[in-house]
C-alpha cells in the first residue's frame, strides 16, 4: 500500500467520532476549524456544541450581537477568532445571501481564514483536492521523510506544501486530509509517539535515523513579553465598575475592571498613578485590599496581575467612562479568563 492508502486504512480503524466529521455543511466545518485553531479537540468540542445550539445557521450567527458571541467564546482565548467569526458571518449574509461560498479563492478571502482553513473547508465540504497543512501534518511529513527544513521558514512552507500536494489522494481528498491530521493527533504525537505500533515504522526515515525527537524543526523562538496589570476593583454595597476593552490589544471587545498598567510590579497602592481617580485621595471612608499576584500566560505574553479591591460608600464619585453594574451581574458580560479566575476565587 502507498502512503495515502495506508493512512486512510488506519483512519477508518482509529478515527474519533466527532460531530463535524458527520456533516458536509460548510458553516459547521468552518466553525469547527476556527474553534480548533490553537485549541485541543477535547476543549473545543463543548464550545462547538454550544455555538451550534445558539447559532444553528450562519444567519443566526450573523444576526447575533458581538457581545453574545464573545460571551459564548469566553475561556477559549485568541478572541480575534470570535470577532472574525461574527464579522465573516455578517459578510456572507450580505454578499452571498447567507450561503457559504464554494470557490476556494473566495473562501480564502474570508476574514480569519488562511490557507489551512480554506483547504479544510474546501475538502471536507466540497471534496476538492486542497491539502491541509497544519501542525499535525508538518510533524507527520517531517518525520516520515526526515525533513530538516524549518517548518516556519519560507523555504519550509513551500517544501511541505508541495509535498502535501503530491501526496494527497486526489479521488478522496476529504478522507485523506482527515486521516493525516488524525494520525498526527493520535499516533505521531509531539512527545512520546507510539513508534513501535506505527503503520509506518518500517518506512519512517526519522525513526530509522533516530531523529523523531527533534522533528519538526522550527527556526524562530517566540519572545515572551512580561506585562504588569493593576486592576482597580471598585465596589460599594451593590455596585462595581467595569470597562469595555475597545483598544487594539489582547481581549478586544471583552470587559474587565479599570486598569493601570505599569512597567514593573507595584506593591504599594500609593505608588500607582491614580490621576484619573485622584478623588480617592480625598476619601476617608475607603478600604483597600491587595490580592495575590495572578499569572496568566498567553502565546506571546505573560500577564502579572494584581487586583486592588477598593471599598467605598458610593462608586459614582470615582466613575468616569466605566460601566456601573450590580456586582452579581458581571457574570453576564464576556470577560477574559484572568478576570473570571479572580471573580470565582473571590
Amino acid at each position: 500500500m502507498d502512503f495515502s492508502s495506508l493512512l486512510i486504512k488506519w483512519y477508518k480503524e482509529n478515527k474519533r467520532d466527532l460531530p463535524w466529521r458527520n456533516t458536509t455543511d460548510p458553516y459547521k466545518i468552518w466553525l469547527s476549524e476556527i474553534i480548533l485553531q490553537q485549541t485541543r479537540v477535547d476543549q473545543g468540542l463543548n464550545y462547538y456544541l454550544k455555538f451550534i445550539e445558539n447559532f444553528p445557521t450562519i444567519i443566526d450567527l450573523a444576526n447575533s450581537k458581538e457581545e453574545k458571541v464573545l460571551k459564548l467564546w469566553q475561556g477559549l482565548g485568541y478572541y480575534s477568532r470570535a470577532r472574525n467569526l461574527h464579522f465573516t458571518a455578517k459578510y456572507i449574509q450580505k454578499n452571498y445571501n447567507g450561503t457559504f461560498p464554494v470557490n476556494y479563492k473566495e473562501i480564502l478571502a474570508l476574514k480569519g481564514v488562511g490557507e489551512y482553513t480554506a483547504a479544510a473547508i474546501s475538502s471536507f465540504s466540497f471534496n476538492m483536492s486542497y491539502p491541509v497543512v497544519d501542525g499535525n501534518v508538518y510533524r507527520v511529513l517531517a518525520r516520515f521523510f526526515d525533513i530538516n527544513t524549518p517548518i516556519d521558514s519560507t523555504l519550509g512552507k513551500k517544501e511541505f506544501k508541495a509535498l502535501a500536494e503530491e501526496l494527497i489522494d486526489k479521488k478522496n481528498p476529504a478522507e485523506y486530509n482527515q486521516a493525516i491530521m488524525e494520525f498526527g493527533a493520535l499516533q505521531c504525537k509531539p512527545k512520546q509517539p507510539n513508534c513501535e505500533n506505527c503503520i509506518f515504522n518500517s518506512k519512517c526515515l526519522a525513526l530509522k535515523n533516530d531523529n523523531i525527537s527533534i522533528l519538526p524543526i522550527k527556526e524562530k523562538k517566540t519572545k515572551v513579553k512580561n506585562r504588569f496589570f493593576n486592576y482597580l476593583v471598585f465596589s460599594d454595597k451593590k455596585h462595581t465598575l467595569i470597562k469595555n476593552r475597545t483598544e487594539k490589544d489582547i481581549w478586544q471587545g471583552l470587559f474587565d475592571f479599570p486598569l493601570i498598567e505599569t512597567v514593573k510590579p507595584i506593591h504599594q497602592f500609593e505608588k500607582l498613578n491614580l490621576e484619573q481617580y485622584k478623588i480617592l485621595n480625598t476619601l476617608t471612608d475607603k478600604s483597600i485590599q491587595k490580592s495575590i499576584e495572578y499569572i496568566h500566560i498567553l502565546s506571546h505574553q505573560k500577564i502579572h496581575a494584581t487586583f486592588w479591591s477598593i471599598q467605598i460608600d458610593d462608586i459614582s464619585c470615582v466613575q468616569n467612562d466605566e460601566l456601573k453594574i450590580i456586582k452579581e451581574e458581571i457574570v453576564k458580560y464576556p470577560v477574559p479568563k484572568l478576570i473570571e479566575n479572580f471573580i470565582f476565587k473571590k
